[in-house]
């Protein structure tokens, strides 16, 4: 079958940022955004177009999640408002500081007539506040409530901002009545939050179970690695009953550089493992890949099983011949039909990525944080590197000795001042360079990756404290005692280091993981050609994939949408049946408009009555216009 995607579109020079903020800044600028797009030839294959909705009020890059009742006669659409949320109101440059953002909230369209979708309800969120991803729509039937249930996530985006998340009762989909609103996790880090509002959520995913009860597990921005779960069966009134940790079970691989492990995404579904019927949530923890928990008592969960990401990305390795780290970015997944396999997105905005390497060793990511250069070009361009000596600093609060070598690299470790001050003193040192590795004690501590507030003249980067150990050629650290254990001293200020290359290199854009949902074995990855292919690094939009949806009557397919890609149907195809390590995932049809497409979310069903009675029908979000309407041929 033919690719229906074209390059009508010219591309740009190859000149894009490095990384995208790590740790805690990860998700406020996750959905990101490129330029252009892709132009494509419209449907083909096993996707064929119905209609689409333009929704009041659409905009570049203000549509985000789409959910659908359980019978599939009306679609939810969040309206995030504000496409540059005027969050970090503290950062240099960000013109959007000091706004208000009153317009967000969720889009009602009534879909029992496929062909002609419209728009007939909106539900406003608090001033400041918006939902993103994390919509989904069921039935209830409790002691205490009986109806159609939307589940809606709440994130901050202003300075009045109430968070947490809200539910709705949707049984009239056209007068929605409000059950909860801002209800979460109200404390961080054991600590009651002052005043006391609820931590923002980026998802949320409901259940209910055979005993009559109801349950919503909810991502946290607050504490990000926290998996928080909590009583709904009454909806006016949710109750917090757990909260997990996933990075006590070590689902991160640090030896790879995957330090980075929060929880984004998650769903519930009831699994037959071991030959019992299980609830299982299937959790999306970023850098610590897929990690799947017992939540038969949803009270007190209990670990399971995790991915691991091979120390090699397998994508770039086949496409360029490289051998690279992979980007981890586990960002959401769904189990099959039949509970057999489930596939995982890996979320990545940044096709170009700056890696370090020691002596001409194997190369590891490094962070560039929020470090904002004076000079637009003073960032490694793609293809780009720097080789030179290094030197360890200290902490670099006030006069180092002048760089020694050109080029030259400053280390130093992060603590006792801020970055700026840092930054400024090797600069005027003379360095070319400056490599900050995490502390012991500060927070978060030692493996993590953090943003850096600062303005440079110089490329200034930051790393764990392996790293930095490691590139100041002293042995004997591990990462297991720090913090509160034993490690290696530091060296005396003005000590050398060893001699470094960094390097800015093609990694691809984010792509599709195919699993055993038994063995947790990774069987296969896919993405679509452009996504590993440089001259599409800038120019054509982004070509991250974000979401899946399987298809609810055929367990071999499922539907991806894949920003300015498209919508893209893949199928899991096996040379033999009983042998899930043959199986592998083939594209077999997509969609993407001649004149682009930014799909966000997708979700599907199957058609009850009228002309598409019987047949799966496909809902996508496009970021800047509104609901796309699919069925499969």
């Amino acid at each position: 079958m033919r690719r229906r995607r074209t390059t009508l579109l010219a591309a740009a020079a190859l000149a894009i940022g490095l990384v995208a903020p790590a740790g805690a800044f990860a998700h406020s600028g996750q959905h990101g955004t490129s330029e252009g797009h892709l132009l494509g030839e419209g449907e083909w294959g096993k996707i064929e177009f119905v209609s689409k909705l333009e929704v009041s009020g659409a905009g570049p890059e203000l549509i985000a999640d789409v959910a659908v009742d359980p019978d599939g006669d009306f679609a939810y659409l969040a309206n995030w408002g504000d496409p540059d949320c005027p969050f970090f109101d503290d950062i240099p440059g960000n013109e959007a500081g000091g706004r208000k953002n009153s317009d967000a909230g969720v889009w009602v369209v009534d879909i029992s007539d496929l062909d002609n979708p419209e728009e007939v309800a909106f539900i406003p969120m608090s001033q400041d506040t918006r939902p993103g991803e994390g919509m989904q729509v069921i039935t209830l039937d409790t002691a205490e409530f009986s109806g159609d249930v939307l589940a809606v996530n709440e994130e901050f985006c202003g300075k009045n901002a109430k968070a947490g998340f809200s539910l709705w009762d949707v049984t009239d989909p056209t007068k929605p009545r409000k059950l909860a609103k801002n209800f979460g996790d109200r404390t961080i880090d054991g600590l009651k939050n002052s005043p006391s509002d609820a931590n923002q959520t980026h998802s949320v995913f409901m259940w209910t179970t055979e005993d009559g009860r109801a349950y919503l597990v909810a991502q946290d921005e607050m504490e990000t690695a926290d998996v928080d779960i909590f009583d709904i069966t009454d909806p006016k009134h949710p109750v917090l009953i757990a909260e997990v940790d996933a990075n006590e079970f070590n689902v991160d691989q640090p030896e790879i550089g995957l330090v980075d492990s929060f929880l984004h995404d998650m769903i519930v579904k009831r699994v037959e493992v071991d030959g019992v019927l299980t609830w299982v949530m299937l959790l999306s923890y970023w850098d610590g890949g897929w990690v799947l928990l017992n939540v038969d008592d949803p009270a007190n969960p209990e670990f399971m099983g995790d991915t691991d990401y091979a120390a090699v990305d397998q994508l770039i390795l086949e496409a360029t011949g490289v051998a690279l780290p992979p980007e981890g970015n586990a960002h959401q997944a769904e189990f099959t039909t039949d509970n057999r396999f489930f596939i995982g997105t890996d979320e990545d905005f940044d096709p170009y990525k700056l890696f370090l390497s020691i002596d001409g060793g194997a190369a590891q990511p490094v962070s560039a944080g929020l470090a904002t250069p004076t000079d637009e070009d003073v960032y490694l361009g793609p293809g780009e590197t720097l080789t030179g000596d290094t030197t360890f600093l200290g902490q670099a609060c006030s006069a180092v000795e002048p760089a020694a070598t050109d080029p030259a690299i400053a280390v130093v470790e992060r603590g006792a001042c801020n970055f700026q001050v840092k930054i400024d003193t090797v600069t005027a040192a003379g360095y070319d360079a400056i490599i900050i590795f995490n502390s012991e004690t500060g927070s978060p501590p030692c493996e993590s990756l953090i943003g850096m507030l600062a303005d440079t003249s110089i490329p200034a980067y930051f790393v764990s404290r392996s790293v930095g150990y490691a590139v100041l050629g002293i042995a004997g650290y591990a990462p297991a005692n720090c913090p509160g254990g034993t490690n290696p001293a530091l060296p005396a200020p003005g000590t050398g280091g060893e001699t470094i290359t960094l390097s800015s290199q093609f990694d691809g854009w984010g792509y599709v993981r195919l699993f055993d949902a038994q063995t947790l074995i990774e069987l296969d990855q896919f993405a679509i050609p452009e996504a590993l292919d440089p001259a599409f690094a800038e120019g054509f939009g982004d070509l991250s994939v974000h979401e899946v949806a399987v298809d609810p009557q055929d367990a071999s397919l499922a539907y991806l949408a894949y920003y300015s890609g498209g919508l893209v149907a893949v199928q899991i195809q096996c040379t033999n049946q009983a042998d899930t390590s043959t199986c592998e995932l083939v594209e077999v049809g997509g969609y993407l408009d001649p004149a682009g497409n930014n799909f966000w979310g997708v979700e599907t069903f199957v058609a009850e009555s009228g002309p598409y009675a019987g047949r799966t029908v496909i809902l996508a979000s496009d970021r800047d216009s509104g609901l796309w309407i699919f069925v499969d041929p």
